[in-house]
């Protein structure tokens, strides 16, 4: 059986690496969508496993190519995810899970309408921005850049298929492994698999 996609969005600092990192060992079958990007690798980044890091040109040469289903500019960096690589994957019966923003999900909604759509919430704007705070790393203008943007992505939660507010990381896990569980039990993606063992 073909793999599915499931499409994860939310505000930087809702808790969404934690959440993917232990949803990825949970489930064997689940692949994390590896992305092409400009930005340059942060310590303990491996290339071809968190990101195929490529130059600018590079990357638009992909794009103007059509080897792309998605691509977005974000904080000064491009990413981008490869056509032929998620096909593959998906053939090769892996489930992926594509960490985008709310622009690439749409671009991901119009290639994939099939595909799980997922929105990570906060508990609400304080917490947030208290969470972005604690990390410590980053600049006042960076923190008003990431909230606001933050603020723009929470517009476009409500055409997701589910939401998840991350309060308490155990609970949201498990809201997620559930909507994972749920997907695979959907009639519409089981019942073309399995019709003829009842017809």
């Amino acid at each position: 059986m073909p793999g599915k996609i499931f499409v994860i969005s939310a505000p930087s600092g809702t808790g969404k690496t934690t959440l993917l990192r232990e949803l990825l060992a949970w489930e064997p079958r689940l692949r994390f969508s590896i992305s092409y990007t400009t930005r340059p690798p942060r310590p303990g980044e491996v290339p071809g496993r968190d990101y195929f890091f490529v130059t600018p040109e590079e990357f638009h040469h992909l794009k103007d190519w059509g080897a792309l289903v998605e691509y977005v500019e974000q904080f000064g960096y491009w990413y981008g995810t490869s056509r032929e690589w998620v096909l593959q994957t998906l053939a090769e019966g892996f489930d992926l899970i594509f960490d985008v923003d709310t622009r690439g999900a749409k671009a991901l909604k119009n290639s994939f309408p099939e595909a799980t759509f997922i929105f990570i919430l906060p508990p609400d704007l304080e917490t947030l921005a208290e969470r972005l705070q604690k990390r410590g790393d980053l600049s006042p203008e960076e923190l008003a850049r990431r909230l606001e943007a933050g603020r723009q992505d929470l517009k476009e939660a409500h055409w997701y298929d589910y939401l998840v507010v991350n309060d308490f990381i155990p609970q949201a896990l498990e809201k997620l492994k559930a909507i994972w569980l749920a997907t695979h039990c959907a009639t519409k993606l089981l019942w073309p698999e399995i019709a003829s063992r009842y017809l």
